[in-house]
């Protein structure tokens, strides 16, 4: 596993246990950084929870619109913390290709979630990439 798939993993842990505690994620991440029981954590972890705290309100719109037959409530919460890592690096990360965004997060919901998961993630994450480039217009 890259140093990039690595940071992403850990930056979904930080999201999902954020989203189970009902509390912020960069405030979470901000308690363990330099802990000395915790590991390092990676730069671009922090850039990717950062950006998805920051963007979350439009990112759960953006989900929530193209999750047919699921609302953001409904989906595991591993689950939405992977699409939320997902569509950030979909459409906010330029250095990230469009492809790489949508594989890194489905191969993170095949590793941390149920059997179904990396379809609806791939689903999901590919209703969204068909019009990325208007939403980054917008954004």
């Amino acid at each position: 596993m890259g140093a990039r798939s690595k940071a992403r993993k850990r930056a979904v842990d930080f999201l999902y246990e954020a989203d189970l505690l009902g509390s912020d994620a960069v405030t979470l991440l901000a308690s363990r950084v330099g802990s000395p029981d915790v590991p390092p954590v990676n730069d671009y972890t922090v850039t990717l929870v950062e950006g998805v705290t920051a963007n979350r309100s439009r990112i759960d719109d953006l989900i929530s619109e193209h999750a047919e037959g699921w609302t953001l409530q409904r989906m595991p919460a591993v689950d939405r913390a992977i699409l939320r890592l997902g569509l950030y690096e979909l459409l906010w990360a330029s250095d990230v290709p469009d492809a790489v965004a949508i594989d890194e997060a489905v191969e993170l919901a095949k590793g941390l979630s149920t059997d179904d998961s990396p379809r609806f993630v791939n689903g999901v994450l590919g209703r969204i990439a068909v019009i990325a480039d208007q939403l980054r217009a917008v954004l």
